[in-house]
C-alpha cells in the first residue's frame, strides 16, 4: 500500500496571509533587482525603486488593518522586551513565537524604515539630477544643509566642512547610505532566519510560501 506524506507540518496553523507572503517575496525581487543591474539611471532601476515604495506603503498600511500577526500590535514591542529576548536567546532559552519574535518585529521595522528612505532619496536623487519625479520641485537648484549625523556619513566629499552640498551630490550620497544600510539589515535579516530556523526546527523560509508553521 502506498501512501504520501502530509502536505503539511502536523499542528500547523495559518499565520501569513497571502498578503504579507506576496509583499515578502516581491519586496525581495524588486530590491535585488536595482542591486544587479547597478545602475542608477536606467529605466528599470527607477521602475523597481518605484515598487519598492509602493510595497512598503502597502505593508505599512496593512500592519494597521490586517490579519492577526501581520499587525505591528503583534509584533512591535517596547524596547526592554526586545532586549530580554535577545538575552533569553543567548542564555540558550528558545522562547517561540507564532508570529515575529521580538528582534524579528524590530528588523521588520528597520528594513520598512531604510528602504522607504531608500526609496525616497532616489526620487529625490531623480528630481535633482534628471528633473522628472514627483520631488523634482522641492529639490532642484537648492542647497541641503545635512543634520549632524548624516553629514558625519556623507562627509568624506564635504570639502567646505560646513555639511552643505549641492542637491544633486548630496541626494546621491545619502541614496547610496541607506542602500548599503538595507543591504546590511537584509544580511542580518537572513542570518536570524537561519539561526531561528535551527533553534526551533521550523523551516521559517518554506512558511513564508505556505503561510503556516508549526505550533
Amino acid at each position: 500500500m502506498i501512501t504520501s506524506k502530509p502536505l503539511r507540518p502536523p499542528n500547523a496553523v495559518k499565520v501569513w496571509d497571502p498578503l504579507v507572503r506576496i509583499f515578502h517575496w516581491s519586496l525581495v525581487a524588486a530590491f535585488a533587482i536595482p542591486w544587479l543591474t547597478g545602475d542608477e539611471e536606467s529605466r528599470l532601476h527607477e521602475l523597481a525603486g518605484y515598487a519598492v515604495i509602493g510595497l512598503v506603503l502597502v505593508r505599512i498600511v496593512w500592519g494597521f488593518i490586517g490579519t492577526r500577526y501581520a499587525r505591528f500590535s503583534d509584533f512591535v514591542y517596547r524596547p526592554s522586551t526586545v532586549l530580554g529576548y535577545a538575552r533569553e536567546m543567548l542564555a540558550g532559552k528558545h522562547r517561540h513565537y507564532l508570529g515575529h519574535n521580538p528582534l524579528g518585529g524590530m528588523m521588520v521595522l528597520a528594513l520598512l524604515v531604510s528602504l522607504l528612505a531608500t526609496g525616497v532619496t532616489g526620487l529625490a536623487l531623480q528630481g535633482a539630477e534628471q528633473g522628472t519625479g514627483p520631488f523634482t520641485s522641492l529639490v532642484t537648484g537648492t542647497t541641503v544643509t545635512m543634520p549632524g549625523i548624516i553629514a558625519k556619513a556623507v562627509a568624506d566629499d564635504d570639502e567646505d566642512g560646513n555639511g552643505e552640498k549641492e542637491n544633486g551630490e548630496l541626494w546621491e550620497e545619502l541614496h547610496e547610505l541607506f542602500a548599503n544600510l538595507t543591504l546590511l539589515l537584509v544580511g542580518l535579516h537572513v542570518a536570524g532566519v537561519i539561526i531561528g530556523s535551527l533553534v526551533h526546527r521550523e523551516n521559517l523560509v518554506r512558511a513564508m510560501l505556505t503561510g503556516r508553521k508549526s505550533v
